[in-house]
């Protein structure tokens, strides 16, 4: 199901808990963006709305290490035409670099800035010591490197992020913030269960595919 889908079904649960809970425009907005982002944040174990913007970036990085290294190379027997002397390390680091660009995947390093995203919030929840944030920061970092539909797809990685979202909610003292965040997870399992694929509710215990296609 497409990352907008997912989105849009996100905010109405965030609508509809803005309507329950006593209103505030700021607590709307927090309900709304949890919401969203919990029914977007299953898909982080492949190419979503979450990590595309990446994607370019990933590309750019690919193309710097490839020509780079190239260059780098060229620069390196140059110098050895010109003056007759072979510089190892500079040999050895052109090499590295151009070789990175070679064997080295676009999602590859997609996956990498993701990972680096979640580390960076992983260090921001030990030093204020944020509990939920520190969650967050391992799921973010961890999740890119799952096949895709796989244990961000489960009721573990709900159970995971329902208490990242207890975390959330008791650092806000925001009532509801807990179910939000589940709710926004579980909606976006429940509508990938109603495509063709499906989803693995209890892999590994149970690996075949769950699925009501509409």
């Amino acid at each position: 199901m497409k990352g907008t889908t997912h989105l849009a079904i996100g905010a109405a649960i965030g609508l509809a808990a803005a309507a329950y809970y006593p209103f505030t425009l700021k607590h709307a907005a927090l309900y709304v963006t949890v919401a969203g982002f919990s029914a977007l944040s299953a898909d982080l174990d492949g190419t979503s709305m979450l990590s595309s913007k990446l994607g370019k970036l990933s590309k750019l990085i690919r193309e710097l290490l490839l020509w780079g290294g190239a260059l780098l190379l060229a620069g390196v027997a140059y110098i050895y035409y010109l003056e007759a002397q072979f510089y190892k390390e500079y040999t050895i680091i052109s090499v590295i670099v151009f070789l990175l660009g070679m064997v080295t995947k676009q999602g590859m390093i997609r996956n990498a800035l993701v990972s680096a995203i979640g580390c960076i919030l992983l260090y921001v929840g030990l030093t204020y010591a944020m509990n939920w944030l520190m969650g967050l920061g391992l799921f973010i970092a961890w999740v890119p490197w799952l096949n895709h539909r796989g244990m961000t797809h489960t009721v573990w990685a709900v159970l995971i992020w329902g208490a990242i979202g207890w975390g959330l909610e008791q650092q806000l003292q925001l009532e509801g913030i807990t179910i939000v965040s589940l709710a926004g997870y579980v909606s976006h399992l429940v509508a990938d269960t109603l495509t063709p694929s499906g989803v693995k509710w209890l892999y590994p215990l149970y690996k075949k595919s769950i699925k009501l296609p509409l």
